[in-house]
């Protein structure tokens, strides 16, 4: 459940669930923070049917399909552990976040500078397909 709230939650909620990002304070409504008690005092099915179905009129989308959905109750508990997180756990999210091209650019950047003088190490092209 991490590494699919980094992947498809954390843009506008965060890692840690505060909904302190670009996106998610720039939503009207904010994003809220799911660590607090407006999040926290919601029962399991009602955080459930959020995830599930979305808000209307607001940023938060449905991410359910027309069945039962686990993924959605999975997330439903790392939201309750949300106020537990660790500054490990959330450093370990990052790596699923997804990342823009330029990002991508820079990382292979620093990683061929850094390795440029060891003996084994060759340069890989970038790809050329692109995400649309």
């Amino acid at each position: 459940a991490r590494a699919h709230c980094a992947d498809h939650c954390a843009i506008c909620h965060g890692n840690d669930g505060s909904g302190k990002t670009e996106i998610g304070q720039n939503l009207y409504p904010k994003t809220p923070d799911m660590r607090q008690p407006g999040t926290q005092n919601l029962t399991d099915g009602q955080l459930y049917y959020i995830i599930h179905n979305g808000i209307r009129l607001t940023g938060m989308p449905a991410w359910g399909g027309p069945d039962k959905d686990n993924d959605s109750w999975k997330l439903v508990s790392f939201i309750r552990h949300l106020p537990q997180m660790t500054s490990k756990e959330m450093k370990e999210m990052e790596q699923f976040n997804p990342k823009s091209a330029a990002e991508r650019s820079e990382e292979q950047k620093e990683e061929q500078f850094l390795n440029e003088d060891q003996p084994s190490y060759q340069v890989t092209k970038p790809p050329t397909h692109h995400n649309h």
